[in-house]
């Protein structure tokens, strides 16, 4: 007789998705790059919600997504053009953010006793009034 697959639990569910490993974004990198369509929304959001003051969010950007796929090539490349600029942009920052993340890690890497030295100065405070 075959088996039949086991039934999927609250219990095994939380134990999969705790299994799982997430990665959190640093808060202080810096931010992606913006695509054309995006840059078009941005633009257009007020002049939709205006012309359709009843629509909801979910619509509203079903009717950006409609007014998007109507503009031919000529009135995309504004956008086109603004998106390839922030792209280089970000870009730019990325790689900055990880030469300075990667510079700080080798000082903490082949010194680690950086990391204690704040503290140490911050004790030594106390005995230098001794005076």
């Amino acid at each position: 007789m075959p088996k039949m697959p086991k039934e999927t639990t609250k219990a095994t569910k939380k134990k999969a998705a705790s299994e799982k490993k997430v990665t959190k974004k640093g808060k202080d990198g810096p931010k992606r790059a913006l695509s054309a369509y995006m840059f078009f929304s941005q633009d257009w959001r007020e002049r939709i919600k205006a012309e359709n003051p009843d629509a909801g969010f979910g619509e509203v950007g079903k009717l950006l997504g409609a007014k998007w796929k109507e503009l031919d090539e000529s009135e995309k490349k504004p956008y086109i053009e603004q998106a390839a600029q922030d792209r280089a942009r970000a870009e730019r920052e990325k790689a900055a953010h990880d030469v300075g993340s990667s510079d700080i890690m080798k000082r903490v890497i082949s010194n680690p006793g950086i990391l204690l030295q704040g503290k140490k100065d911050a004790g030594s405070d106390k005995d230098d009034d001794d005076d």
